[in-house]
């Protein structure tokens, strides 16, 4: 479903428009199938507290296609820093099963204009994920995006993700034709520090959708659609019955 045309509506796209969304595809599935891409994720292990994390010992009995890497995060209990390891194998089944990510159509209704209202210090949103039993994360939101779709004005947070704004929202076509827990947007700053655009095209189907060893935010509240957002991604398709969660 395509939103009503209304003032949020952004002008038609440039001729070359889906010839760009094509090249994002394929790059989506190069990143996606990479040695350190969402499928290779075969497990996140973290530590006790006050354990060192140490990737060299983490690679024993390990075979020569698996990399690790350190993670951080806040327990949520204690509030404390934990740290943990992520182990990547460029031969996970996930990667040899994959065969591609559905999409709907590309649809120029779907790219949207947006008012963009930063927000003056560090302020933090709080966040439900998929994997803390209803436990939430603060993440820094650094300001309002507000526009009309469908006759409904809507006020979006965006959190600040190494520097660029990335949209967590749902709509009715979760569960249904598209990932459940949501889908994952880049907002697109624009030479108006006021204006941005949300080019619904490339909505992506987040890191748990791939593994389950990811923990992925999920849409609050604001971040919710009325209608139907049949644009962007739908899901991963894999050969042989193989199930995305591994």
């Amino acid at each position: 479903m395509s939103p009503t045309v209304s003032q949020s509506i952004a002008d038609q796209p440039a001729a070359d428009a889906v010839g760009q969304w094509h090249a994002w595809r394929a790059e989506r599935h190069r990143a996606l199938t990479s040695p350190a891409g969402n499928l290779a994720l075969v497990e996140t292990r973290w530590l006790p507290a006050g354990a060192a994390p140490d990737a060299e010992k983490a690679l024993d009995g390990q075979p020569d296609t698996v990399t690790v890497t350190t993670l951080r995060r806040t327990d949520l209990v204690t509030g404390g820093s934990e740290d943990g390891l992520r182990l990547w194998d460029a031969d996970a089944p996930a990667i040899r099963h994959f065969d591609r990510v559905d999409t709907f159509a590309h649809d120029p209704a779907w790219v949207l204009h947006a008012t963009y209202t930063p927000v003056s210090g560090a302020r933090r949103v709080s966040f439900e994920h998929l994997r803390d039993n209803g436990g939430t994360r603060d993440l820094v939101v650094p300001g309002d995006i507000t526009l009309t779709v469908d006759g409904r004005e809507y006020t979006l947070s965006a959190f600040d993700d190494d520097g660029t704004l990335l949209l967590v929202f749902g709509d009715p076509t979760n569960g249904d034709t598209t990932y459940g827990a949501g889908r994952f947007l880049f907002v697109q700053r624009t030479q108006d520090e006021r204006r941005v655009l949300l080019d619904f095209n490339r909505a992506f189907v987040p890191p748990c959708g791939f593994s389950d060893q990811y923990n992925c935010p999920m849409p609050p509240r604001q971040n919710r659609f009325h209608l139907p957002v049949e644009a962007g991604e739908k899901l991963p398709v894999f050969r042989a019955g193989f199930s995305a969660q591994h």
